[in-house]
């Protein structure tokens, strides 16, 4: 009995295509990728961790000075009326207020170096270049790192001045200068230490991906955020407007963002963080300029 051939079908063989639903590169997975590269690395996680524990421990150890400065010019007796007048005109309670704060200028620094430190280092081991075939817009992929380091220093910020609050009250309550947390502008000076931190990490990653070297840009950030305020203020007497510039550097708008009152002449709290966010913005679009038209 004779078997009739099948005919072939037109479309010739079937082909089994992969789905094509939810593959690609997308700004979600280029953030998750950046947030796998920061969370990996045991060092990055400990220097973290030491930020965090620091900035709590010199939180303490400024409310225990308040507390000490306190109880010392209540006890002080002084045959000098000028002497006398001073420590009985300074404040203490106030200068409390900014306790919770008051392990900025270390987290600073440590969060700058390490912002340098994850975009420089892959040009300097060539990651950099796996990177950018991984996300051909170069664009995208700088955008996510700067916006990962400023989420993880915000939390690092804000949570460290958090829990700084609750450590420096029953240091501060012996001598009656602790205070709530709802007094006007401490919770906002406890949100803006995260966002100091935030703003000088976009900063700092800014200079590493201009200068793409480690070494320089760590030395350049901490230049500008430590040795060009102490510069200013040397040469401050020269010309009335030199005190007066230094209000709009990185360091002293930094400053102005975590003060609770605004000292005569200088930035508010809304202003230092127009400041701020200005220097963020202008170095972060050099840097996406700079990274898209240069080789990597």
């Amino acid at each position: 009995m004779a078997h009739t051939a099948t005919a072939p079908s037109p479309q010739g063989t079937t082909s089994h295509r992969r789905p094509t639903s939810g593959s690609g590169v997308n700004f979600a997975r280029v953030l998750k990728s950046e947030w796998i590269k920061v969370t990996t690395v045991p060092s990055t996680m400990i220097l973290l961790s030491i930020t965090l524990v620091v900035m709590i421990g010199l939180s303490a150890l400024f409310a225990w000075s308040m507390a000490t400065s306190q109880a010392s010019a209540e006890s002080f007796t002084s045959s000098d009326p000028e002497i006398a007048a001073q420590l009985a005109a300074t404040d203490y309670g106030e200068m409390a207020l900014t306790a919770p704060s008051a392990g900025i200028i270390f987290g600073q620094l440590l969060i700058a170096s390490l912002a340098v430190v994850l975009i420089a280092s892959e040009w300097g081991t060539g990651m950099i270049r796996s990177t950018m075939v991984a996300v051909p817009k170069r664009i995208p992929a700088l955008l996510a790192k700067n916006l990962i380091i400023a989420a993880i220093a915000f939390v690092v910020g804000a949570g460290a001045a958090f829990i700084s609050y609750f450590v420096a009250q029953p240091l501060l309550a012996p001598e009656d200068i602790d205070f709530a947390i709802t007094t006007d502008g401490v919770l906002l000076s406890i949100v803006n230490t995260g966002s100091v931190l935030a703003l000088m990490a976009v900063i700092a990653m800014s200079i590493g991906a201009l200068l793409r070297n480690t070494a320089g840009g760590v030395v350049t950030a901490i230049g500008l955020l430590m040795v060009l305020p102490i510069i200013v203020q040397i040469f401050s007497g020269l010309a009335d407007w030199i005190p007066d510039a230094a209000r709009f550097l990185p360091s002293s708008a930094g400053e102005a963002m975590v003060a609770v009152t605004t000292v005569e002449d200088g930035l508010t709290q809304w202003q230092g963080a127009l400041v701020l966010g200005g220097w963020a913005l202008v170095l972060l679009v050099l840097s996406l300029i700079v990274t898209k038209k240069r080789d990597v």
